[in-house]
């Protein structure tokens, strides 16, 4: 496979290798990124042990709680400019309310708002804005107590992140800080217990390999992988990651002190996985004016 510029400029923004070992990783791997990824971390020559995910469509998240239930939806335009559109918000809104009673997207687009299903009127605002959009997906969470946080808010209930905390107990204030927690930290699962086997598995073996190169006996080995395994996963979950706000904490510990239990979380941010095309906005005003 071709190894182009652009494929090493993606490496080397993802792991902070060299330009030559970026090329190398990919050389070796036929251009596999997530192998690549993975080559760079045994040899040591990756910065960053997560690959930061470009985001594409721009749009906004939107959270409602009702009662003892919470749901967060995304709603995509193809521009920011949309996403800060008073028209385009108040249809937000109405469509997450809409899917505190439904189960799922398809469901959420056959939902009736102003006496018009989601999706018709999708299509109406597409024809009013001139720009394509839709609802790309939603998350409900049901707890004791649930707590909702909106990252950089571009109006009531809606921004760019959305998190709700399900709590066992009654502190919402707490529940806010854990909202606010994980929408800087965003954790990959609550606790060791939910976190998918085959992530834990590929980092054991990419820290087995790591520790071999290190040429020390397997004895020794063994200790190395088991601390950083320990590690992966404090840092990884919820529960074991250290407390924003007071960092002598875990997550966990907090909340026992704050009298209750995190039961669960939803974290969305907008455009999280899509690869997003990037385009020269002066050269295509130049061409524009030609």
């Amino acid at each position: 496979m071709a190894i182009t510029a652009a494929m090493v400029k993606e490496l080397r923004e993802s792991t902070g290798a060299g330009m030559m070992d970026a090329k190398k990783a990919l050389v070796e791997n036929d251009g596999n990124m997530d192998a690549a990824v993975d080559w760079l971390r045994t040899k040591g020559l990756a910065k960053a042990a997560k690959k930061s995910g470009r985001t594409a469509a721009e749009g906004l998240v939107a959270v409602a709680v009702s009662g003892n239930k919470g749901v967060a939806v995304e709603v995509n335009s193809e521009t920011d400019f949309v996403a800060k559109n008073a028209e385009f918000q108040g249809m937000v809104a109405k469509i997450a309310a809409a899917a505190l009673n439904v189960a799922d997207v398809e469901a959420l687009n056959a939902a009736e708002i102003d006496g018009k299903s989601v999706a018709d009127t999708i299509t109406d605002k597409i024809a009013t804005i001139g720009e394509n959009m839709g609802v790309r997906r939603m998350a409900s969470i049901e707890g004791g107590q649930v707590v909702s946080y909106i990252h950089n808010a571009a109006a009531d209930g809606m921004g760019k992140i959305g998190v709700l905390v399900a709590l066992d107990g009654d502190n919402e204030a707490f529940g806010k800080q854990v909202a606010m927690h994980i929408a800087a930290v965003n954790p990959a699962a609550l606790d060791e217990t939910s976190l998918d086997a085959a992530v834990v598995e590929k980092e054991k073996s990419i820290q087995i390999e790591i520790a071999r190169e290190s040429g020390k006996p397997e004895a020794v080995i063994e200790k190395m992988i088991e601390g950083r395994m320990k590690k992966f996963i404090a840092e990884s979950t919820l529960m074991g990651q250290a407390f924003v706000v007071n960092p002598d904490l875990t997550v966990e510990a907090a909340a026992a002190e704050a009298g209750v239990k995190v039961t669960g979380f939803i974290r969305v941010e907008v455009g999280e996985g899509i690869e997003k095309e990037e385009s020269d906005f002066a050269a295509e005003v130049a061409a524009m004016n030609k």
